[in-house]
């Protein structure tokens, strides 16, 4: 029996032709159905149940793996809410097209071209035919990371906090997952601030982060050639060393204006300061945790933490920002043009021109969405501009990390917020391309003019 497709089949099949449109559909329809689950009474300690901004916040947050919160989530949800919580940020970590091209696998053992395509949006797999082996890696490769996590935070908590061997593996596994995916959803009301000075706790969540962060592409490339720095992918080698860069200059910068601040880093001995320091250059990463007040930082460290919060993470990992790839290459472009040289290199290979300008498409989009988000936020409330840019950034960059100020905000405030996240976690372009039906080009090309700039 064939089936037939009529007109109203035709025109839905249509609408979703692009990769980006199904991306950004699954992720919608995860918000909505853990916006549902956590608007029941059961999801909250009190019988009467969540508001439903405060269930579309978290839901929101969750699956965007960001880990802002408008209320506590160890005391305000139950346990089957902080489980319904924990499933969301697994499968935004994860993505929604990698989970589904994973079921697809197991089911039918072969994929269409149109599963093929959605699973390559969300992955950023380099060739189509390789879109099932980077999906089995990827599933394997999160699951074992999160167990070994889990499994040390839980031991460090039995041995060294005396909790419950039960409780301790509850909450090994759920800071587990929220580290690997870059989530920051804590269950203590502090975040990790009572665990500053504890390097078991601290190390191993940043491991986390950063592994999670790196983006799968690039920890393979690592796990194949660790040994071989040449024949890495120019990906590799962008995102390992604008990495290094950024974590090695964020951990001295904010370590050294934090230094003398009795409210963070200035009560501590000194090696326990620089831990502090480098777990806070960690977490704009995206991950939302804080071993240290936020709120009282200096203005200088939440300006620098913009800065890290904007920039976030490796490509095609759990980490939000425009990507430590995307500043990298434009690094490249501004090099190149101070040279005067007409192509763009990084080490053996040529940029090609389409990436050049996603790159910058990307970065102009952004502080373009950042600039009138805060305008926005700034007109809504009475919180003062580095505030309001703090929570802006944290919120488009899927960090998670606050000034204290996300709870207080008007409703209008908190839908911004929302937004912010989804677009943050779906990438403005990404975004912008999913609402077009199709890929127009260009027939034709103009007589060239050069401008004059600057």
């Amino acid at each position: 029996m064939r089936l037939r497709r009529g007109p109203r089949g035709s025109a839905l099949l249509e609408r979703f032709q692009h990769p980006g449109q199904v991306v950004v559909t699954g992720f919608v329809v995860t918000i909505a159905v853990g916006t549902l689950l956590l608007s029941l009474p059961q999801a909250t300690v009190e019988a009467d149940g969540a508001h439903w901004r405060d269930a579309l916040f978290t839901a929101t947050s969750a699956v965007c793996v960001t880990g802002l919160v408008t209320v506590d989530t160890g005391t305000y949800w139950s346990t089957f809410g902080e489980l319904v919580i924990l499933g969301l940020i697994q499968v935004g970590g994860l993505g929604l097209m990698t989970l589904a091209t994973l079921f697809a696998v197991l089911l039918s053992r072969r994929l269409g071209l149109r599963a093929r395509m959605a699973a390559q949006a969300e992955t950023k797999t380099m060739r189509m035919t390789d879109v099932r082996r980077v999906v089995r890696n990827v599933v394997i490769f999160s699951l074992v990371s999160e167990t070994l996590v889990a499994g040390v935070l839980t031991a460090r908590l039995v041995l060294g906090y005396g909790e419950p061997l039960g409780r301790a593996l509850y909450l090994g596994v759920f800071h587990a997952v929220s580290a690997f995916n870059n989530a920051g959803f804590a269950l203590w009301p502090d975040s990790l601030v009572r665990f500053a000075t504890d390097p078991w706790i601290n190390l191993t969540i940043c491991t986390a982060i950063i592994i999670g962060g790196l983006g799968f592409p690039v920890v393979f490339d690592l796990a194949r050639n660790w040994r071989r720095p040449r024949v890495w992918t120019v990906l590799t080698r962008v995102t390992v060393g604008m990495t290094g860069v950024l974590l090695a200059g964020g951990t001295v910068v904010l370590t050294a204006a934090e230094w003398k601040n009795p409210a963070t880093l200035g009560g501590m001995q000194e090696p326990q300061r620089w831990l502090a320091g480098f777990a806070a250059a960690v977490m704009p990463r995206t991950a939302g945790f804080n071993t240290i007040d936020v709120a009282a930082m200096r203005p200088e460290s939440w300006l620098i933490t913009d800065v890290l919060m904007f920039i976030g993470g490796g490509s095609a990992g759990t980490a939000g920002g425009i990507k430590v790839t995307t500043f990298g290459l434009l690094g490249f472009v501004l090099w190149a043009e101070m040279r005067g040289e007409t192509r763009v290199n990084v080490g053996h290979r040529r940029l090609p021109e389409g990436t050049q300008r996603q790159a910058m498409a990307i970065v102009l989009l952004s502080l373009g969405l950042i600039t009138a988000a805060t305008f926005a936020l700034l007109t809504m409330t009475h919180h003062s501009l580095d505030q309001v840019l703090f929570e802006v950034t944290s919120a488009f960059g899927t960090v998670g990390l606050s000034t204290g100020i996300t709870a207080g905000l008007p409703a209008a405030g908190h839908l911004l917020l929302i937004a912010l996240m989804f677009l943050g976690r779906i990438g403005p372009l990404t975004f912008a391309t999913a609402l077009a039906l199709r890929e127009r080009a260009a027939r034709y090309e103009l007589p060239e003019e050069r401008p004059i700039v600057g």
